[in-house]
């Protein structure tokens, strides 16, 4: 199996920006869809902006990343990591929601500006490593 890993940055379009309904809906269906195509990862929403980990195989990715860019929850989809890896960092997680550690905000709000891997490499893994904590307690 050919494993990779995708990290983007996207902008919420209307009320799921704040509010609880839509984003409770979109990690359900989420879940569901990605247990079904064996994708892990993790959904992160901060200042009307969606930050989001997915691993998987490549074809299950491409077809999600299609759905995504058709939906009209969100726009503007930046993908600042799209790498191949040798193991999943969440394996257990087909959909999870982590809200950011106060100490995230900084990052997030260069994250959501960026549009160069380059620029960004220690920030990714910074967001990674915090969401692996706060899911599993794990660094």
């Amino acid at each position: 199996m050919s494993l990779f890993r995708i990290f983007y940055v996207s902008d919420a379009v209307g009320d799921v920006g704040a509010g609880l309904l839509p984003l409770i809906d979109i990690i359900g269906a989420s879940d569901r869809n990605n247990r079904r195509d064996h994708v892990t990862g993790f959904l992160l929403r901060h200042q009307d902006r969606f930050f989001q980990l997915l691993e998987g195989e490549r074809v299950d990715l491409e077809r999600l990343m299609g759905r995504l860019a058709a939906d009209r929850r969100h726009q503007n989809i930046r993908v600042l990591v799209d790498t191949p890896v040798d193991r999943r960092l969440f394996p257990q997680w087909a959909m999870a929601q982590i809200d950011p550690l106060p100490s995230l905000e900084p990052i997030l709000t260069r994250l959501a500006g960026t549009r160069l891997l380059s620029e960004v490499t220690f920030e990714v893994d910074q967001v990674i490593a915090d969401a692996r904590l706060a899911l599993d307690g794990t660094r």
